[in-house]
């Protein structure tokens, strides 16, 4: 199947596809029919520009239309598309650039800058260019079709390669989990560059008929919320952290237009779960997906999500917890990666490196990465649990727990600290964090170490760095 020919050209061509929602105010609608003929002509100038399948595509594009639409592009000419976010410093780009080497670059001319630092010398555009439109490539399901790098949380960022099967393979995810309904407005925050961004910024809704919103601006949690009911959003995809500093800084009001919360990437926390469920009248729903396996469980749409659950595994997906570490058999998910650029294909059981529980009614509750996990006096300590009772404080915006080492219990707890605006550090409010974990879980597993600062180390997707805070402990 060529998702672009027989998906997005396929659907009505006078339904709406994109909302575009640019960072000087403008906006803009573009129909299933704009978009495929877009598309279909920016892969001839590709083509023009001597871009040829497997080649690969970078591009460097913040959540704008043109980015869906070279994204769509190569997808529909077996071009392999790099999608790349615009948060990524010279090196970081520079890396990317070594590793896939990429035929030609398409960015905005706010990035010129950063691609001439990264080193950066071979053909760019900057202008989308239209030209003829080459008959769509005939696919199969082990064609390469995406680059995405890993978050780099434990190292190196990789190349995760994945082939044309992960576009339709979408569609389990998207009836299972995000469920829009044809002509409904999705809106997927998260930045372009991401796995998460493609597959559920346009991928997902496109699937299922509905059409997707692209915001190019940065987070503010009361615009955030100004636009879901400005723009009658029908789906709202998040990540945790924007749920939270919403629930904490801005007053959530009744959107009609909403009938789905969805959110990935960490698991959330029960007070924001009920603070948007009282707001809202709808509960968020976790659901968890790497790199390479693409989306693995879910909180399914009509039933009521358990706090701390990230769902149960989507239907026909094989999730196994050996030795409390989530395991897949990767036949069973039609999401699963080719390789790693360079590598041979994976071979086995798929070990996500997390550690996780299952209820007995099958949901599964995250405690961490394997290498999270604290170990102290004997305890096995998962961090969540902790940061969960610290962000429920009221002085506290966002925690990160760590291991620490003590020389009489092995490690020890400790938690560092980013306060809301109006506290400030000091012992007795380190006494008062530390009494108020004792208060909501297991007195062991309070933090006997906090430290404060004014932000946490985070990848570019906004996930903790908790490598760096745990070299800083030692």
């Amino acid at each position: 199947m060529n998702f672009a020919f027989d998906v997005v050209g396929q659907t009505p061509p006078d339904a709406l596809a994109l909302v575009e929602l640019t960072r000087d105010g403008g906006r803009r609608e573009h129909t299933f029919g704009e978009v495929a003929d877009a598309a279909a002509q920016l892969a001839g100038a590709l083509e023009n520009r001597g871009v040829r399948r497997g080649d690969v595509v970078l591009t460097l594009i913040g959540n704008r239309a043109e980015w869906a639409i070279t994204l769509l592009a190569c997808f529909r000419q077996g071009f392999v598309a790099l999608p790349c976010t615009e948060q990524l410093r010279p090196k970081d780009l520079r890396q990317r650039l070594d590793v896939a080497r990429p035929a030609l670059v398409v960015a905005d001319p706010r990035n010129e800058a950063t691609l001439a630092a990264a080193g950066w010398t071979g053909p760019t555009l900057f202008e989308p260019e239209r030209a003829h439109r080459p008959p769509p490539a005939d696919l199969r399901p082990t064609d390469p079709c995406l680059l995405t790098f890993t978050s780099g949380t434990a190292g190196e960022p990789k190349a995760v390669l994945h082939g044309q099967r992960y576009l339709t393979g979408q569609r389990l995810q998207a009836e299972h989990w995000l469920a829009p309904a044809p002509g409904d407005l999705v809106w997927c925050t998260a930045a372009a560059g991401w796995s998460k961004s493609a597959r559920n910024a346009f991928i997902a809704p496109w699937l299922r008929g509905a059409a997707a919103l692209l915001h190019d601006a940065r987070f503010d949690p009361h615009e955030r919320l100004h636009i879901l009911e400005r723009e009658r959003v029908d789906v709202l995809c998040m990540a945790p952290t924007e749920y939270r500093v919403i629930a904490k800084r801005a007053t959530i009001a009744p959107v009609p237009s909403l009938k789905g919360l969805v959110a990935a990437g960490e698991a959330l926390n029960p007070e924001v779960l009920h603070a948007f469920h009282d707001a809202l009248g709808l509960w968020i729903r976790d659901g968890y997906g790497q790199t390479e396996t693409g989306q693995l469980t879910g909180a399914p749409p009509h039933e009521r999500p358990r706090p701390g659950s990230m769902g149960k595994p989507l239907p026909g997906v094989r999730l196994d917890v050996v030795d409390g570490e989530l395991v897949l058999q990767p036949r069973t998910d039609p999401t699963f990666f080719l390789r790693y650029l360079g590598d041979e294909p994976h071979a086995g059981p798929w070990h996500t490196g997390d550690r996780v529980t299952r209820d007995e009614d099958g949901y599964l509750h995250f405690e961490g990465r394997t290498d999270d996990v604290i170990i102290s006096a004997g305890y096995r300590i998962g961090p969540f649990e902790v940061e969960s009772a610290l962000v429920a404080h009221q002085a506290v915006a966002e925690a990160a727990v760590v291991a620490a080492p003590d020389d009489e219990r092995g490690s020890v707890v400790r938690a560092v600290v980013v306060l809301r605006d109006g506290y400030a550090p000091s012992e007795a409010l380190k006494r008062e964090l530390q009494d108020h974990v004792k208060a909501q879980t297991a007195p062991y597993k309070y933090p006997r170490i906090v430290d404060f600062a004014a932000d946490l180390p985070k990848t570019s997707s906004g996930k903790v760095r908790r490598a760096v805070l745990r070299a800083a402990s030692c």
